[in-house]
């Protein structure tokens, strides 16, 4: 089964809208999908009917940022979400609240660069979306010819240690796992390799995440090299975690790989999949 369990739609940083994400997973062969945008479910309803009228199986899910101790940020998808638990939505709904306060933030630490109308640019590009991210920011600075494209603004000004950076106070790992566990979901920690934190420390967090209700990684995503999936796998098999493939698809052009292109699980882990269909 060709499965993509993790990606965006416009409700939050993608560009695309959640029917029209689901209709291209469909024309690429995927044949389970799951948007998971970011601190919302706004969009599950609309990809889920665009999904259905191709055939395509659908998981409801949503990505939740996490703090965890000092200064450090995590991601964990929650797939198999009901998205009108109240407990669920509460918790995204706080989440939400503070985007917007980091968001003028971002904008001030860019004026002190010579980035006028940052806020106002970003907020251009999440009309659509219930939430301004660090994408929005992006895109606005690459109309701007400031930098080429989005990654590179990240490179240089919206990673950690950048100008245009500011910490931010996310939920915690107990909560975003309550949340998830109270909407019947379970928890999967995205894109593994991608943080900015030791490899020690990686592996003191996964094993607070699995001792505390975590169930999955993502293995094969697609941003990880071909190393870093057999890397995943390693911290999959040791701490007895089940298996997710993502692309973490944000839209063309912006994305590391295409829905439905990201690399296949090693034969010996177990699908998450298997606990949600």
């Amino acid at each position: 089964m060709l499965v993509d369990l993790h990606c965006h739609s416009n409700v939050s940083d993608g560009l695309l809208p959640p029917a029209e994400v689901s209709r291209r997973a469909a024309g690429n062969g995927v044949e389970l999908l799951a948007l998971t945008d970011h601190d919302d479910v706004a969009g599950l309803s609309e990809a889920r009917a665009a999904a259905e009228e191709r055939g395509m199986r659908f998981i409801d899910g949503s990505e939740i940022s996490v703090s965890w101790r000092d200064d450090a940020s995590f991601h964990v998808v929650g797939l198999g979400i009901d998205p009108g638990s109240a407990i669920l939505l509460g918790g995204l709904q706080s989440i939400r609240d503070g985007r917007d306060g980091r968001a003028h933030r971002i904008a001030g630490e860019l004026e002190k660069c010579g980035i006028h109308g940052a806020y106002e640019g970003a907020a251009r590009y999440a009309e659509k979306a219930s939430i301004i991210s660090r994408a929005h920011f992006a895109r606005f600075l690459v109309e701007r010819k400031i930098s080429p494209d989005v990654k590179s603004v990240f490179d240089h000004y919206l990673a950690k240690g950048k100008p245009g950076y500011v910490p931010h106070e996310w939920a915690s790992l107990e909560e975003a796992l309550r949340w998830i566990g109270n909407a019947g979901g379970v928890a999967v920690l995205a894109h593994p390799l991608r943080y900015r934190v030791s490899r020690d420390e990686l592996r003191v967090f996964l094993g607070e995440f699995r001792d505390r209700g975590g169930q999955g990684i993502e293995v094969a995503c697609g941003a990880h090299s071909a190393d870093e999936v057999k890397e995943s796998a390693r911290l999959a098999r040791h701490f007895g975690l089940k298996a997710s493939v993502a692309s973490d698809f944000h839209g063309p052009g912006e994305s590391y790989a295409d829905l439905g292109r990201a690399p296949p699980l090693p034969d010996d882990l177990v699908p998450i999949w298997r606990d949600l269909i």
